[in-house]
């Protein structure tokens, strides 16, 4: 079994990729299968997600993963 590995989203382009396809969070969760209160968490940058977690949002806004998280800086 592999271990989780958790991600950290960048919270403001999760909020315009999510608007930009006219989902609210809730909505987002529905079809992702995302919690919104973790959705609302990563958009106010003050959570991190599991690799599971950031598929799933990916395949519901159609991205690549690369597109939703943070940068190293």
């Amino acid at each position: 079994m592999e271990e989780r590995e958790s991600l950290e989203v960048n919270g403001e382009r999760l909020r315009e990729l999510r608007m930009s396809r006219g989902y609210t969070p809730r909505r987002l969760a529905e079809h992702s299968g995302v919690s919104y209160e973790l959705i609302t968490e990563l958009e106010l940058g003050s959570g991190v997600a599991e690799g599971e977690a950031v598929e799933n949002l990916c395949e519901a806004l159609d991205i690549e993963p690369s597109e939703l998280l943070a940068e190293d800086t």
